[in-house]
Order: structure tokens, then sequence, then C-alpha cells
């Protein structure tokens, strides 16, 4: 059954796919990030009546404090949270002489951002019968399998997965499910041209786990619809 869903860092690439696919569905969808311009755009680009555009900066907390203002006014609950906004401005630098003004740009919009998007958004997602809560992470920020590449943008995408497994936890007993999803390497603007998958198969498993996965999967790291170790 359709449902309401927030998607940041809608105006491109994965997440702007996430809110296509879920306005196909027929859900209603607010489209959000940083640039009124930018997300306007992206709406107009989707051609559907149930996506509105919101603008949500993750770093800053009046801006989240007003996308929930403004989505409150005009729903009385949300189903589905799908953090997505995220940077890489990770060079070829090893974490050897990595300069930490780096790191902390990462993990502001990244972790933090996340985190502050989640816990402004929790009462509505309370008032859903079957919230989730999906943040997009990576594999490059696995504990499993970690290489070196890539260093800020991989520790703030750990310390992501983190905050997927507290919030799991800490909502499990309201019945909201949290859980990480890598899409993989995708041809994106920020994943490049070489990238081996599509925006479509980078956005799959993320709608299918908004739409049809079973409520009960929570506090876990899914790639391709399956279960992967942290």
């Amino acid at each position: 059954m359709p449902g309401i869903a927030l998607v940041t860092g809608a105006n491109r690439g994965i997440g702007l796919e996430v809110a296509r696919q879920l306005a196909a569905k027929q859900w209603r969808v607010f489209l959000s990030g940083r640039s009124l311009d930018s997300i306007e755009r992206a709406a107009v680009s989707l051609s559907a009546s149930s996506v509105t555009p919101v603008v949500l900066d993750v770093t800053d907390q009046e801006s989240i404090d007003r996308a929930v203002k403004a989505i409150a006014q005009t729903v009385d609950h949300l189903d589905i949270l799908v953090n997505n906004a995220g940077i890489l401005d990770d060079n070829d630098d090893s974490v050897l002489n990595l300069p930490v003004d780096r790191l902390r740009r990462m993990f502001e919009t990244n972790t933090i951002g996340p985190l502050l998007v989640t816990q402004a958004f929790v009462p509505l997602l309370r008032k859903s019968a079957a919230a989730r809560i999906i943040n997009i992470t990576s594999g490059v920020g696995r504990l499993t399998d970690m290489g070196s590449a890539v260093p800020a943008y991989g520790i703030s995408k750990t310390a992501l997965n983190g905050v997927t497994g507290k919030f799991a936890a800490a909502l499990k007993s309201a019945g909201i499910a949290v859980n990480a999803v890598d899409p993989g390497w995708v041809r994106t603007e920020m994943g490049g041209s070489e990238a081996p998958r599509s925006v479509e198969q980078g956005a799959d498993t993320i709608v299918w786990l908004a739409t049809e996965a079973p409520q009960s999967m929570t506090g876990l790291f899914i790639r391709d619809r399956k279960p992967i170790p942290w």
C-alpha cells in the first residue's frame, strides 16, 4: 500500500531515482536537498504530482527544523525516511596524511546529518503503522572488508553504520525498522562514469526495503536485498 516518504539529497543520482521509483508506485514523496532551485527542477523532471520539493540541509539544524515543520503541516505521519544525502571529497590521500578538516566535513554530512535528521523526524515516524528508516552507506565503510581508499569517506560511513545500529536498537520497541544499505558503485556524479551499476540498480534495494521487505528486518547492513557482514 502506498505511503509517505522523505528522501534527502534527492535532487540527483540515487536519491532522485529512489524518489522516481516510489512516485511510480503512487507514494507521496518529499524530495529534499539544500537548494530550492535544484530540488524544484528535480521534482519537475519526475512529472509526478505526488512529489513535493522541500529544502533541507542535513548539516543545518535550523534547516532540518524548518523541513519538519513544513512536512508536518502537510501530512500527519511519515512512513519512510531515506537518509541519502552525502558527500565525497576525498582524493588519493592516504589515512596517513588525511587532513582532519576533510574528515570533519565528511562527518558533518555523512554521519551527523543522518543522525540529526532521524532525531527530528522520529515523532512523525512514530505515527506510522510501519515506519522504516534507511541509511545509505557504502561498502568502503565495512569493518570486515576495509581497504585504504577514500579514508575520510569510508570512516564517515563506518560511523554511519554505528548510528544505524544505535537507532535500530532504540526504536525496536516502537516497531520502527532501521537498516543501512550499500547500493554499490553507481554511475552518478559522485560515483563517476566508470562505475558498473546504473542508478536503477543502485536504488533497487532501497526501494525494496521501503516497500516490500519484512518489517521485522532491522539493524542490518543490506546489499542486493540480502544482509551482509558489517
